[in-house]
């Protein structure tokens, strides 16, 4: 099945939460299930997911702040404001007790949401997510180009990959500037170069039942500190991912894997 087979006459739909109109795409029946996606992604990242997700609950994938069809007026990020909008889109559409599922800084996202919103999720999903950030993650951004907050070197975005960079064109669309991954890209740089600072105490806050997943060689997280997380959030459960990086963690053996927790724990809200 893919994602066309199962679009409704109108899947994309807008709405306004904490002050912005967000765009996103709603698939299936049920329980609803929200999916955020990676940064400097787009909604249509879940592509290979949606299909097997929506044939057991109401997907519902929205565009965070800057990314795709959202705007951001304020032309700022951070994980704290992403989790915010989640937050106040949860609300919007009257979702009760919604399971989400985040990657990358999708769960960044759902992190914040279940630290600073434990009454809003059903269960959380947290894959490829850290709460310590390392030296050796700061040097990844300088690999990237991202040189420090606000400063992007995008020659050598374009020599390395130009194929990102097309990517980057195509996903995040704005009428009236074809530079505008330029924009979004500096923004993401103040992002990843200025995260949250956690603590052991803000783990035990989450209150809903999570699953963290992660690759077995996503090196860019420690997999002392995913122990961590794990023993601190006190409904947690570990899965990792053989011969998986971050870029390779949601496949065909991590997504059976999601779907049955988000089955069970759907089955003990609705007992």
């Amino acid at each position: 099945m893919n994602l066309s087979s199962i679009q409704s006459a109108s899947p994309e739909h807008y709405i306004e939460a904490n002050g912005i109109d967000i765009h996103y795409a709603e698939y299936g029946s049920g329980h609803p299930l929200l999916l955020l996606h990676g940064g400097t992604a787009n909604l249509e990242s879940w592509e290979a997911q949606i299909p097997v997700l929506a044939e057991h609950f109401r997907v519902i994938a929205p565009d965070t702040r800057g990314h795709g069809k959202t705007e951001n007026p304020s032309e700022t990020l951070s994980y704290r404001v992403l989790a915010d909008d989640v937050a106040a889109f949860i609300q919007a559409l009257n979702l009760q007790k919604p399971l989400v599922f985040g990657y990358s800084d999708g769960g960044q996202i759902a992190l914040e949401l279940g630290i600073h919103y434990p009454e809003l999720p059903g269960a959380l999903v947290l894959g490829g997510t850290v709460y310590q950030f390392t030296p050796d993650y700061f040097d990844v951004l300088k690999g990237m180009g991202l040189l420090q907050a606000g400063v992007v070197d995008f020659e050598a975005m374009e020599y390395s990959d130009p194929g990102w960079i097309e990517y980057l064109r195509s996903a995040h669309p704005c009428i009236g500037n074809a530079d505008y991954w330029r924009e979004l890209m500096k923004q993401i740089s103040m992002l990843w170069w200025t995260p949250p600072v956690y603590t052991a105490d803000d783990l035990q806050k989450i209150a809903a039942p999570t699953l963290i997943l992660v690759g077995d060689r996503d090196h860019g997280i420690p997999f002392g500190q995913t122990l961590e997380m794990y023993e601190r959030i006190s409904e947690a459960e570990l899965t990792v991912i053989p011969n998986a990086d971050h870029g390779s963690t949601l496949n065909a053996l991590s997504i059976p894997i999601v779907l049955d927790f988000l089955l069970r724990w759907e089955n003990e809200m609705t007992r």
